[in-house]
């Protein structure tokens, strides 16, 4: 299920060109005298009209301070004041309004938030952590991450793989010096989990195990948790370590935590360059 939000306006145009070229929102759908609007999984529509609707409140929302605090720096001057902390809500927010006098919001959530990105925005935004706060993983909001990931695919749905929580802290400091500056991101979280998988169970237990592994990273995004992925990790002091059966395998032992910062965007080629044509029988 999704939904849309609609306001009438005298300047489509101008309204448009603001939410899109200052706010960032992007041209999701054009109707007869309408344009609907997309900034992450948020739709929101303008139609012309002689008339103006200006109730109510916009609301954009970001994953920390420092970009609510750019979006003021862009919007400084038709901002009603500076961002501050609202202890009632628990956030941190600033109001402007849009050229035809709507009141818009921008803010984060000081809270851990249900997910709430769609899907290409996951794809889009997941990023390798190697920094994490010392706030610890709930073991609940951990226990969603699995019920999500047990939705992996498998080959004949042997579903070979398994995931080992670790919050043993010693366990922790031995598995991030096993590949010394590559695995150290280990010993930065609160607790790892390493994505294992069980020959016995499929041919295909690698594949299945790679899979699984990253189902666990973006389910962990979704719930605002990071994640690294530290390969070469199928060894046999690792699994000595932790316990595991010597004929498994261990795709990866992944840090898992809050992010002391949110990573920003890597530079990435030009889709162009991510396809390659083999004969001119495919297109």
């Amino acid at each position: 299920m999704a939904g849309l939000t609609f306001f009438r306006t005298k300047k489509p145009e101008e309204i448009v060109r603001f939410y899109t070229e200052e706010v960032g929102m992007k041209i999701w759908l054009e109707q007869a005298g309408c344009t609907l609007l997309k900034h992450g999984n948020f739709l929101l529509g303008f139609c012309g009209s002689d008339e103006v609707d200006t109730q109510g409140v916009i609301t954009f929302f970001y994953p920390d301070r420092s970009t609510v605090d750019e979006m003021y720096d862009k919007f400084r001057d038709i901002a009603t004041g500076e961002p501050k902390d609202n202890e009632r809500y628990n956030i941190y927010n600033f109001f402007a309004e849009d050229p035809e006098g709507r009141t818009i919001e921008f803010q984060t959530f000081l809270h851990p938030l249900e997910p709430y990105m769609g899907g290409v925005e996951l794809l889009e935004t997941r990023r390798s952590v190697r920094h994490y706060s010392e706030k610890g993983v709930p073991e609940a909001l951990l226990w969603k991450i699995f019920e999500t990931c047990r939705y992996s695919p498998t080959s004949k749905n042997t579903q070979s793989y398994y995931f080992l929580p670790i919050r043993d802290k010693y366990v922790q400091r031995s598995l991030a010096n096993e590949r010394s500056a590559s695995s150290a991101p280990i010993g930065n979280a609160p607790m790892a989990v390493a994505i294992c998988s069980d020959p016995e169970k499929s041919l295909r237990h690698v594949q299945d195990g790679v899979i699984a592994a990253y189902h666990f990273m973006l389910a962990a995004w979704g719930y605002g948790l990071g994640t690294c992925w530290i390969a070469d990790m199928d060894r046999e002091r690792v699994k000595e370590e932790m316990g595991v059966p010597m004929d498994h395998y261990v795709v990866t032992v992944t840090p898992l935590g809050y992010p002391q910062e949110f990573p920003t965007t890597p530079k990435r080629k030009e889709v162009e360059k991510f396809v390659k044509i083999l004969g001119d029988n495919i297109t």
